[in-house]
């Protein structure tokens, strides 16, 4: 109970560590006037996928999975602990990665100018006029937390689907079943391309950033795939060492004398039992 309580607080830190990160100004990187062009997209105000969604994805995507393969599978409720720990674990770390590489590297989203510049008239001194806040968070292009989130456990952000993928792999050993995950977090990514809220080297690298972070978690928890017993967690093949050690046969416990009249050789501690051998006499018989 106590190990299961340190695993629930260490995941509960590194949540409130991702959102505490959200809320953090990015670095001010210098835009230099030959490059604005890849900042010059339109302003999207509905995304095709909203982040709110998103997370939703990411998060409820893995937890409904672990339910359904529970009832199909009747697994254990020890199965399903690790699974939760596995998949929660993943969804954390990635999202702590993802936005502290997001706060240093401070990439501008390919629709920033018009976040800076709302009325679309550049200044000389390139001082944004328009929303600070809305100008910070398109400071937060690279990596993109969609597709790690996605990737990692069932989000574009590579945490929730990537990991369901390796659930489902280990679980059903089914292609289709398991690359499913992986190819919607795909499309999720490149709907963030098509929103101008990122460039296409930031989903690659988020979605990269959540495999891995998935792959890590999942095998802290679970064997590899190539391993027949892959759909256990380790938790579950644990044996209990035993405390008996191995005692050589008594006389009590040892075989039932053949009838008078037949000879053979001495009982055989190795091969456990008596070896048939004319000419030999038979043991003496030990009483107590």
């Amino acid at each position: 109970m106590r190990e299961l309580a340190i695993e629930i607080g260490v995941r509960a830190l590194l949540f409130g560590v991702f959102v505490f990160t959200e809320f953090l100004d990015p670095f001010q990187r210098v835009i230099q006037p030959e490059e604005i062009w890849l900042y010059k997209n339109p302003l999207v105000q509905s995304d095709n996928i909203p982040t709110r969604l998103m997370f939703a994805i990411s998060f409820l995507t893995p937890l409904a999975v672990i339910c359904v393969v529970k009832i199909i599978r009747r697994t254990d409720k020890t199965e399903i602990k690790e699974a939760f720990l596995a998949v929660s674990l993943a969804l954390a770390l990635n999202g702590v990665c993802t936005n502290t590489i997001k706060l240093i590297v401070g990439r501008p989203r390919p629709d920033f100018f018009y976040r800076c510049f709302p009325d679309g008239v550049m200044n000389s001194e390139m001082h944004c006029t328009g929303d600070p806040d809305l100008v910070s968070e398109g400071r937060k292009s690279f990596p993109s937390i969609h597709s790690s989130c996605k990737f990692s456990g069932g989000d574009t952000n590579s945490w929730g689907l990537g990991f369901t993928t390796f659930y489902l792999a280990g679980k059903l050993w089914r292609l289709c079943a398991a690359i499913l995950p992986l190819y919607c977090a795909m499309m999720i990514a490149l709907s963030r391309m098509c929103d101008y809220k990122h460039h296409w080297q930031d989903s690659f690298v988020g979605g990269v950033i959540g495999l891995i972070f998935a792959y890590i978690c999942y095998r802290q928890h679970y064997p590899p795939l190539a391993n027949t017993a892959c759909h256990k967690p380790y938790v579950s093949l644990r044996v209990p060492p035993s405390l008996k050690k191995d005692e050589r046969p008594t006389a009590d416990s040892a075989p039932s004398l053949p009838p008078e009249g037949i000879t053979r050789a001495p009982y055989d501690w190795d091969l456990g039992g008596w070896s048939l051998s004319p000419g030999h006499a038979l043991p003496p018989i030990v009483t107590q």
